[in-house]
């Protein structure tokens, strides 16, 4: 490997981890918003106990929509940092 290779490479790398970085800061809103969602269904079901089925079904419901952002930021770091598509197109 010639020396620019191996400075290109390092890059690259280098460029994955921060992007892997970068795309685990998804995983903050999907915390924050159900925890939201979480109190605000506690709040609703406080005040209409009789509520309570519709309250937490709509609620798990959201809540499966948000970790799915997490889930798509994880898988994005996952990939930058082992599988690495970018290395190939030195």
């Amino acid at each position: 490997m010639e020396n620019t290779e191996m400075i290109a490479r390092a890059i690259v790398l280098g460029a994955s981890a921060i992007g892997a970085g970068t795309a685990m800061i998804a995983g903050v809103g999907p915390g924050i918003g159900e925890g939201y969602a979480v109190g605000k269904a506690c709040e609703s079901i406080g005040r209409q106990p009789e509520s309570s089925g519709a309250v937490t079904r709509t609620m798990f419901i959201g809540c499966a929509v948000a970790e799915s952002t997490g889930i798509y930021g994880l898988f994005v770091a996952l990939m930058l940092l082992f599988l690495n598509p970018f290395i190939n197109k030195l």
